[in-house]
């Protein structure tokens, strides 16, 4: 199927009828999707180092994120005819341009853990922050 003959899901779709920030978050807004493309950026992976790239993620939701990206056009799903199947994981043209937002949200989580996360766990652990 052609980038123009994807169907779009009915989530995108509504989006689409509000504003862009909502068609943004409506493609990668599910649980681990940011870090799957994060991932990803580095090159195509097989589902098993994805997997474990991603973290505690269960197989069931990255299938479905993976499935998701894929329909919107963000990951490629190649299969290998071979025993046992080869299926490789790899970004799109529009998965590629993610690259700075990806970076961006990476660097404000980094601060907001150092200024917001960490100083709340020491307080509530009776520790001092540091």
């Amino acid at each position: 199927m052609s980038d123009d003959e994807r169907e779009l899901r009915e989530p995108v779709r509504r989006a689409y009828e509000v504003c862009p920030v909502e068609v943004s978050i409506a493609v990668l807004g599910g649980s681990w999707k940011m870090t799957i493309v994060k991932n990803l950026l580095d090159g195509t992976m097989r589902y098993g180092e994805l997997c474990r790239a991603v973290g505690p993620v269960t197989p069931r939701v990255l299938t479905r994120q993976l499935r998701e990206l894929e329909c919107d056009g963000i990951v490629r799903r190649t299969s290998y005819p071979e025993v046992p199947p080869k299926v490789e994981y790899s970004l799109t043209d529009q998965g590629r341009a993610l690259a700075p937002f990806v970076s961006a949200l990476n660097d404000w989580g980094k601060r907001y853990a150092d200024e917001v996360i960490r100083p709340s766990m020491s307080t509530q652990t009776g520790e001092r922050p540091t």
